[in-house]
């Protein structure tokens, strides 16, 4: 049986009051928060916790609903990196949430686990689920009160449940198969193993992107200006979180 979940994280501020949440259907699901965090702590924890809640099933394979590009790429491609460097970035600095990342690596060993990216707020049915309860988690907190947290994992599913996507494959996708994943909404990644090489990233990590670039002293500056949609300025500052960096820097590492 394959399981397919959804998992998003909320923060009013970020930081500021947030949630996460986990979504299979009505029966099974979670949610929680704290007084403050931020939204990538959020994501984090929703996937840690639902790898948790499903931990007594280690053999059924597990499909996990993400927006976040962070959450996927920390997991399946910038992780076994970080590892080998001691939890360090390329450029030295500690990575962030490394808590949240080392209890997901630790809840990921001997699971069969892939992760979907699927656009937020586009209408996929789980996706808007998990990013509600997320969102009126990180609300009850922000207004002083306890979350639902939900029934949590009954350890078996309706049997008139919907049928769940086809399974990711294991294969690294194609650059065709990205472009044409991302034109629908959605694509499939698979978990990289700590022992397996990692998979090309969808954006460079590397932070000497710019190295032997800079300007000469009396060189004139070209100002560039860029116009964002909401979903790309949110999916920049999730880069520059990831890295520890400005939102600025991280465009710069774009160019």
């Amino acid at each position: 049986m394959t399981i397919t979940a959804a998992a998003d994280g909320s923060a009013l501020g970020n930081p500021g009051p947030n949630g996460w949440a986990w979504y299979i259907d009505d029966e099974n699901w979670a949610a929680g928060g704290s007084p403050h965090g931020t939204n990538n702590q959020g994501e984090l924890r929703a996937v840690l916790e639902l790898l948790l809640a499903t931990a007594d099933i280690p053999n059924e394979k597990l499909v996990i609903e993400c927006d976040s590009r962070y959450v996927i790429d920390s997991v399946t491609k910038w992780m076994p990196g970080w590892k080998r460097k001691g939890w360090r970035k390329s450029d030295g600095g500690p990575v962030l949430n490394r808590d949240l990342l080392e209890g997901i690596d630790e809840a990921l060993r001997g699971r069969d686990v892939s992760f979907t990216w699927v656009k937020g707020h586009a209408g996929h049915p789980l996706n808007e689920a998990a990013d509600h309860r997320a969102n009126a988690a990180a609300t009850a907190y922000q207004k002083k009160r306890d979350p639902d947290r939900g029934p949590g994992f009954s350890g078996t599913l309706p049997a008139a449940a919907p049928a769940t996507p086809t399974p990711a494959t294991t294969a690294t996708p194609t650059s065709d198969a990205v472009a044409a994943g991302s034109a629908a909404g959605s694509f499939a990644l698979p978990v990289v193993a700590s022992s397996a090489a990692p998979a090309p990233a969808l954006w460079a990590e590397a932070s000497d992107l710019l190295d032997g670039l800079d300007l000469p002293v009396d060189a004139t500056p070209t100002e560039l200006r860029v116009t964002l949609s909401a979903e790309e300025h949110a999916r920049l500052r999730d880069r520059a979180d990831a890295q520890g960096v400005t939102l600025e820097e991280a465009l710069r590492r774009l160019i």
